[in-house]
């Protein structure tokens, strides 16, 4: 009788961690980094669009630990005609925008970020909304690395940064004191 209850207590235990592990997978905490050829790509990540709009946007990071520069020139997703490369400049108090169309430059040994106000992806031609918690894959294609899959977590519309992001900043605060 008492193996029953020892193994009861056992198997209510493994029970409990899965559903655990699963709520956990579901908030999107489990890390989606990839990396080919030298390249890594951090942490993809979008903001949800309101309907009718047929532009997007991605932003991630990566880290060429290689010995070669690597060139980022555009890619493809499922959800849109086209995905560029674009950098966004302050030029006398007005913000442009415009196409990469050599792509950007990945130099060796160092990290290159797509963010909000910087260089990033532009999804043009939306074939669907990007929906806050409905992740979305894409293929980046690098010069010399080729073609990578990546999925981009999706935030909320206006979204500052990734929430991510933000977790582990407030990580790093908290390593530095």
């Amino acid at each position: 009788m008492r193996k029953s209850k020892e193994m009861s207590w056992i198997l209510r235990g493994a029970l409990a961690l899965t559903f655990a592990l699963a709520a956990f997978a579901g908030t999107g905490a489990i890390a989606h980094d990839v990396t080919k050829d030298g390249l890594k790509i951090v942490h993809p990540w979008s903001r949800a669009t309101p309907g009718g709009v047929e532009v997007g946007v991605g932003y991630l990071k990566i880290e060429n630990k290689g010995a070669e520069a690597d060139r980022l020139t555009g890619g493809t997703t499922p959800i849109a005609k086209m995905l560029q490369v674009h950098q966004m400049t302050m030029t006398d108090g007005v913000m442009k925008m415009r196409h990469l169309k050599d792509g950007l430059e990945i130099p060796a040994g160092k990290t290159v970020e797509l963010k909000p106000g910087g260089n990033h992806l532009m999804l043009m031609g939306l074939k669907q909304p990007i929906v806050k918690g409905e992740p979305f894959k894409a293929v980046l294609h690098f010069e010399k690395a080729g073609d990578v899959e990546v999925t981009f977590k999706v935030e909320a519309i206006g979204a500052p940064s990734s929430s991510d992001d933000a977790m582990e900043d407030h990580q790093h605060d908290h390593g530095d004191h």
